[in-house]
């Protein structure tokens, strides 16, 4: 049985490959930059989630190394048997605090959260609306909740209204979309999506991985960009705040007491090591007081989105430091990739299942840590890349 078994599954791998989409990874050496060393070559790193360029900064270094003293490697426990420390208690509050909610709790990563979320709060009487371009983890989470299911088209508040009209006969309703959808860059209209719940008497859940600590005032998500409230907000302590690991759902007290109680992802997994929880305890004092690098974070983006339009490149509209490159198919997505890597830059290509068949693209990111010449050398690489590979085919031939 084993062995036929691993035949079929390199039988799958076999057809993935075949098809152009055999995903790859490359081990980095050092540190996370602007500039990282990549088999023994320096190339510049346009794909991480490091927006504001945390993720080296020696403060983190400082307290995580501190708090490793102090506490040790580990807690070596789940939270509710002694896994609970000082640390993890403060850094909840500070969460609550800074992104304006009751109370937070902390998962190892924001995909536990979103996965353990649903299941302790809802029912079968009740009823999920879910934007149809949500993260996995959401998507997963809400498989393991009972709830009836509901899904409304990206941001298209006409058929979110249908849906809740639809599920009107549930107990309690919930509003369900990312913040910032992390394949397009695109923000969730959260006023009309709150307006919409006070309307229907549903409440709202909104995923921030890709927003906290650069969106709004502060930093503090797309509820304080808009200047609207959600009910609960889930987000990771793995981009903006500092890129470790961790992840956390903020809200009202009773919410967060009973997912302590129920929320199996938090019962059944280990506390998060110490020095992680000092170093983000750090990350938000930075972020909070950050605005010189939120601002550089978006003079960033618009340089980077403007000399792409100007060369050519098919982009998805928006002002997000999420820039997508569309390239349509998943081979032409992948021999960009690594052309540009040739030419030293390192992006990855975005294909099928990630993003829907015909979208693939290379999604670059904007990070505060990248200067003027950093962008440049990016720009130009793109343009010898994109006109040798045919992706500006009809731009040379104009010039």
């Amino acid at each position: 049985m084993t062995e036929r078994f691993l035949a079929h599954i390199e039988d799958e791998l076999a057809g993935i490959a075949a098809d152009g989409l055999l995903k790859t990874e490359r081990p980095i050496k050092g540190k996370q930059r602007a500039r990282i060393d990549v088999g023994g070559r320096e190339v510049l790193n346009l794909c991480a989630n490091n927006y504001l360029g945390l993720a080296d900064h020696p403060e983190l270094a400082e307290a995580a190394e501190a708090a490793l003293e102090e506490s040790g490697y580990g807690m070596a426990s789940v939270r509710f048997i002694c896994g609970t420390g000082e640390l993890h208690a403060a850094l909840e509050a500070r969460l609550a605090g800074y992104l304006g909610m009751e109370d937070a709790i902390l998962f190892a990563a924001c995909f536990d959260a979103n996965g353990g979320v649903f299941e302790p709060l809802f029912g079968p009487e009740d009823a999920i609306i879910s934007d149809a371009l949500n993260h996995a983890s959401l998507i997963d989470g809400i498989r393991l909740c009972k709830a009836k299911r509901y899904r409304y088209r990206t941001n298209d508040m006409a058929d979110l209204e249908a849906q809740l009209i639809a599920a009107r006969d549930a107990r309690f309703r919930i509003i369900v979309t990312d913040g910032v959808f992390s394949m397009d860059g695109t923000i969730a209209n959260l006023p009309e999506i709150t307006r919409l719940a006070e309307v229907h008497d549903a409440m709202t859940l909104v995923d921030d991985c890709h927003a906290t600590g650069f969106m709004g005032p502060r930093g503090a998500g797309t509820h304080a960009h808009y200047g609207v409230e959600v009910t609960l907000l889930t987000g990771t302590l793995g981009k903006a705040l500092g890129g470790a690991m961790g992840g956390y759902v903020a809200g009202p007290t009773p919410l967060i007491a009973m997912l302590r109680q129920r929320a199996r992802p938090y019962l059944f997994s280990n506390a998060l090591p110490p020095a992680v929880v000092a170093a983000s305890l750090r990350a938000l004092d930075l972020v909070e007081a950050g605005d010189d690098l939120r601002a550089q974070l978006f003079e960033n983006a618009a340089y980077w989105r403007a000399g792409l339009e100007a060369r050519g490149f098919t982009l998805l509209p928006g002002a997000h430091p999420i820039i997508p490159v569309m390239l349509g198919e998943a081979q032409r997505a992948q021999d960009m990739a690594a052309r540009l890597f040739e030419l030293g830059v390192y992006v990855s290509g975005f294909f099928y299942p990630v993003v829907p068949k015909g979208q693939a693209r290379i999604r670059t990111q904007m990070n505060a840590a990248l200067t003027r010449a950093d962008l440049d050398f990016g720009l130009a690489a793109f343009e010898q890349a994109g006109r040798e590979l045919g992706v500006l085919a009809a731009a040379a031939s104009r010039t």
